[in-house]
Order: structure tokens, then C-alpha cells, then sequence
């Protein structure tokens, strides 16, 4: 299968006893693949991984990797500050048969760059899953390292990272430290460009729920060749990438699904809904960027 260079991290879709609603989780991930999207990340950030059970995760990844079987990839968010956790989680998502698993550093314990490394190691040598390292230090308080990341790409089943460090100085280097078939991924949606110029593959995005197949054509214009469309696709789509972050992920997200439809339902507490002003900038967003009318 083709390495996707679009890939959609998926918010968790809730009932309105903030349950979480397995058809609409389908349902979603259908229209994501429909529109864009080449491949799906089920409970990582954006999917409010956080305060979701391991039982809550593995029939998330049962009911999107059943709804889509295999025509694009299903990436299983499993990830936690609990080595041990990580380890018995990714098992069961193993056996579930997703794609592949995305492991977010270890949040809150800042373990040294040894500890990280002992850390995916000793998941990535008890499964046989394609694993994605997921670098976000202001979530999780800790950098993984470009040198640490260069030491874990020799292990054979870790095979890309999202980097969502910011710094372009250590994606820089990152390309320089890391074998060239080590799939590097954007974190951050306004980055995919910048990042692609220094040698990322493409995006694990967000803002693809909203507007997915504009990023599918900045990426392919990219590859073909087209900088300057490139660039004007960013441009013209930035506004939406950094709209999306004017209160913690998801919650910009979520609002904006709901205003177009897709009755994504709220968040669990300790993340609450977009208040009135947010909602406002949303709505006006969306006119904008003409995905609902003004009336």
C-alpha cells in the first residue's frame, strides 16, 4: 500500500451523554476518506485519547477499521506516560488488525532521552505493527530528540514520527540524522508546507476534516513540482489551520464539525466546549473559507 501523505488525526464522536458513538465514529471516517483523507489516526490528541478507557479505544478501532477495511490505512493511537499500559494496549490493537500504532512520548514522568528510548523499544520489539513516534512537547513536556529519534529508526518496525516540535531547525536535522526511508509527518497543518520543503513526507492533520482534499492538492502540487500553487494553496488554507487553534485542540475542531453537520457531539471534562465568542470566530471562519453560507 502507498505511504499516505495525508493523514487525518479523527476526533471521537460523542452522544449527548457524552458516550462515546461508535456508529458516528464509522460514519466519519467514511466522509474523511471520501474527501481527502489517505489514511486515519483513531484516539490520539485530537481524538481526546486522554479520558478515553482502553475499552472505549480498542472498539474505536474495531468500528473504523471495520467500517473501512482495508482501503486506506487505520492508525491506532496507543500511546500513554505508562510503559507497561503502552505495551498491553498496542497488543489488543494488534489483534484487532490495525495498520499500524502512533505512541506519543511519555507525558509527565520527562523521562531522560534513554528512557525514551528504552520505552519504544521495548513495544516496538513485542509487536510486529509499523510504529509512528509522535513528538508534541507542549503537550507532553518532554522533546525527543533528533539524535534519540536517529537511534530508534534502526529498530526495523519504527518507521516514521509525527513531529510536532515546531522548531524547523530540528526537523532539519532530523533529515539529516535519519535513514531517508524514515517517514516524517507534520504535526501541525500550517507546517505541512515548510516541513515538506525540508524533506516531510506530508501531514498528520486536523484541519482534513474540514478541508482535505485543498490539502491533498497542496501536497500533490508540491511533489509535481508546482511550488508557487503549492504556496498559494497554504496560504489560502492557513487561515483555517491556525483558526483551528484559537483554544486547545479539539475543541475548535469539534465546534466546527457541528456548525457544518456532523454532530460530533461535546468533550469530556477537562476540556469544555467552544463559549460564544469562539463559536462566533468559528462560524465567521467557515463563511470565510466558504464551507457554509452566511444565511
Amino acid at each position: 500500500m502507498t505511504v499516505p501523505r495525508l493523514m487525518t488525526a479523527m476526533v471521537t464522536p460523542y452522544d449527548d451523554k457524552l458516550q462515546v458513538d461508535y456508529v458516528k465514529a464509522a460514519e466519519l471516517a467514511e466522509y474523511l476518506a471520501n474527501n481527502g483523507t489517505e489514511g486515519i489516526v483513531v484516539s490520539g490528541t485530537t481524538g481526546e485519547s486522554p479520558v478515553l478507557s482502553d475499552e472505549e479505544k480498542l472498539k474505536l478501532f474495531a468500528a473504523v477499521k471495520g467500517k473501512l477495511g482495508n482501503r486506506i490505512p487505520v492508525w491506532a493511537g496507543t500511546g500513554s506516560n505508562d510503559t507497561q499500559h503502552t505495551l498491553n494496549l498496542t497488543k489488543e490493537a494488534e489483534k484487532l488488525g490495525v495498520d499500524g500504532v502512533m505512541l506519543v512520548c511519555p507525558y509527565y514522568n520527562k523521562p531522560s532521552q534513554e528512557g525514551l528510548y528504552q520505552h519504544f523499544k521495548k513495544i516496538a520489539d513485542a509487536v510486529s505493527l509499523p510504529i509512528m513516534l509522535y513528538n508534541i512537547p507542549g503537550r507532553t513536556g518532554i522533546n525527543l530528540l533528533p539524535e534519540t529519534v536517529a537511534r530508534l529508526a534502526q529498530i526495523e518496525n519504527i518507521v516514521a514520527i509525527k513531529e510536532a516540535s515546531g522548531s524547523m531547525d530540528q526537523v532539519s536535522t532530523l533529515t539529516t540524522m535519519v535513514p531517508e526511508d524514515m517517514i516524517i509527518y507534520a504535526g501541525d497543518d500550517s507546517l505541512t508546507l515548510p516541513m515538506m520543503a525540508l524533506g516531510a513526507h506530508g501531514v498528520v492533520s486536523i484541519a482534513s476534516h474540514l478541508v482535505g482534499n485543498d490539502i491533498l492538492a497542496m501536497i500533490d502540487a508540491f511533489y509535481n513540482g508546482e511550488v508557487k500553487r503549492a504556496g498559494d494553496l497554504h496560504k489560502q488554507l492557513f487561515p483555517v489551520f491556525k483558526g483551528l487553534f484559537i483554544t486547545t485542540n479539539p475543541v475548535p475542531l469539534k465546534a466546527a464539525l457541528n456548525q457544518l453537520g456532523h454532530n460530533v457531539g461535546g468533550l469530556r471534562l477537562p476540556l469544555v466546549d467552544a463559549n460564544e465568542t469562539e463559536q462566533k470566530f468559528i462560524r465567521e471562519l467557515l463563511i470565510k473559507a466558504k464551507l457554509i453560507s452566511e444565511v
